[in-house]
């Protein structure tokens, strides 16, 4: 097993040599599960080497709207178009509820392992090195390909207005995106404030419009009302099925359609090597999840359906630009002219955080494989910034992928990859459950009480098996549709189902060479951690004055 590291608040050499103490003697008392090997040469560099640039706000409002983009402002319009506006309501409900259960899972887990890599690293202690092996190049994978994605959409957005060549826009994304990557983690985190708060705004305001318009107030004074939801009607008879197992394939449609949406909501965790006080940080974080999902993502959902009909031929449409976005549509049919300008503006810089937010996940999650010895150990330099600068260059190559839209031939190849992102994110989930759940039932085992944990969830384990349970079903049934007489898709087959024979070869091939062993329940390394939580406590945060208290976004 990997050794076991963890951080202090506080950077100064005595607080320092007192943590590695703690730790030294941890991993060679004898009653712990833990014990001295090798591999613990260096064991402590993590703890001194990042610098803690994301504070308390910066995490929070990564979690709140950091990796929103593309996925939320033009994807939507798909949902509606194939399960109607009811239908599309359902899928981002139950997909909210999952990914939320998946937030606060990782969540947990991060506030007594604060460590960057999160689930590469909470899958290594608490099930299996070769499961974090896998699904630390499953999530490399995904992210290899979500930021050229996320930079090739910004690039179309831009010829929204721009009749230049997109490899110019590709250049000038992917240029500034390598330059902020790789400088303090701090600049990273005001720039996913900033931007943050600008798709909170926009968020806030097409709903605003939404409703202005529901209730007539647009230039036409047509109230709608719930009209669109009669005729054509709540529901969408998917591939023209009739009866209720039409309708129900178009709400479960719906659920892969929102997967992409919420793809990265889980992320809070991923560097928690660089956040300050995290033990405060993260769970302030989590505990919001719920919230944030339902503002911004199922009210959003819920009021795209009462302005824009099922029916409506651009909202299936693939231009890329904000003409196929369901709020640029339903301004455009209430006459409204100035809107596509500025919701065009924003989904650009959505995608350009969405694939900066990649860029930080990835890197670290590289990094934290090659703290383990999962991946090259040149992947854990350090720039003067104290950034891992070897895996941003790895992420920086591969943004060249983003070019390959600029070919008609290659584009379809890289929209197979694209579509493979919402079958890595669906696979994560999982793995982040079936950690979470060995977590859960080793505490169980060894007599810990959930009290003692830094921060515990509440509903557990009932939600993370209710979620585990429909996200495989989820998984299984993916690529439904091309089982279906004349719906055939080679593209649709692949995407779908791919993914399941590259994670389990890359599970068992680990599993093999290293000859790892899943770790039994009563030798998972919790209370160790616990120990280490509580000889290090975090300053308690300043309570809110004044006007501070009606801040609900963080602390």
């Amino acid at each position: 097993m990997s050794t076991i590291k963890t951080f202090h608040n506080d950077h100064s050499t005595d607080a320092v040599d007192e943590f590695d103490k703690d730790v030294k003697t941890m991993i060679h008392d004898p009653e712990s599960p833990v014990q001295p090997e090798d591999e613990y040469v260096g064991d402590f560099e993590e703890i001194s080497a990042l610098k803690q640039g994301l504070h308390q706000r910066h995490i929070q409002m990564i979690a709140l709207a950091g990796t929103i983009g593309t996925g939320l402002f033009l994807s939507s319009g798909r949902a509606i178009s194939r399960s109607g506006p009811l239908g599309a309501f359902l899928g981002y409900l139950v997909m909210g509820c999952a990914a939320g259960t998946v937030t606060l899972a990782t969540g947990e887990m991060g506030t007594l392992v604060p460590l960057n890599g999160g689930i590469v690293r909470y899958a290594e202690y608490f099930v299996d090195p070769a499961l974090s092996f896998a699904n630390g190049y499953n999530v490399v994978y995904s992210y290899l390909v979500s930021i050229p994605a996320e930079i090739v959409a910004a690039a179309v957005l831009v010829q929204f207005w721009s009749d230049l060549n997109s490899a110019i826009w590709i250049s000038i994304f992917g240029v500034v995106m390598l330059c902020t990557s790789m400088a303090f983690v701090r600049v990273y985190g005001e720039l996913e404030f900033g931007f943050s708060l600008m798709k909170i705004l926009l968020i806030i305001g097409v709903n605003l419009m939404a409703l202005v318009i529901t209730c007539g107030g647009g230039p036409d004074h047509k109230t709608i009302g719930f009209e669109y939801w009669r005729h054509p009607g709540p529901f969408v008879q998917y591939l023209g099925i009739g009866g209720s197992l039409g309708r129900f394939l178009g709400v479960w449609t719906s659920m892969n359609s929102a997967l992409y949406a919420y793809s990265g909501i889980e992320t809070i965790t991923v560097a928690a090597g660089e956040t300050k006080s995290p033990r405060h940080a993260i769970p302030q974080a989590a505990k919001r999840i719920f919230f944030r999902i339902l503002i911004f993502y199922v009210i959003s959902i819920f009021m795209v359906g009462l302005v824009v009909p099922s029916n409506e031929p651009r909202l299936s449409s693939s231009s890329g630009t904000a003409s196929e976005s369901p709020f640029v549509i339903a301004a455009t049919l209430a006459g409204i002219k100035v809107v596509p300008s500025i919701i065009n503006a924003v989904i650009i810089t959505s995608a350009w955080s969405s694939g900066n937010s990649n860029m930080l996940g990835g890197s670290r999650v590289l990094y934290g494989l090659a703290v383990n010895g999962k991946a090259p150990k040149f992947f854990t330099r350090l720039n003067r910034f104290s950034v891992p600068w070897v895996a941003i260059s790895l992420y920086g190559l591969f943004m060249c992928l983003a070019y390959m839209s600029l070919s008609s031939t290659a584009n379809t190849v890289f929209d197979w990859l694209q579509d493979l992102v919402s079958i890595t994110t669906l696979t994560n989930w999982l793995t982040i459950l079936v950690t979470y759940l060995r977590f859960y039932y080793g505490c169980k085992k060894q007599g810990i009480s959930r009290k003692s944990l830094p921060w515990a969830t509440p509903l557990q384990p009932y939600i993370s098996w209710a979620s585990l349970i429909m996200l495989s079903l989820l998984l299984i049934t993916g690529g439904y549709s091309t089982f279906i007489k004349g719906q055939w898709s080679d593209e649709g087959f692949v995407s779908s189902y791919i993914n399941i024979p590259l994670f389990f070869i890359f599970y068992f091939a680990y599993k093999l060479i290293h000859k790892t062993k899943i770790i039994p329940l009563e030798d998972i390394p919790i209370q160790p951690f616990i120990d280490i939580a509580n000889r290090n406590p975090e300053p308690l945060p300043q309570p809110k004055k004044g006007l501070r208290k009606l801040n609900i976004l963080w602390d």
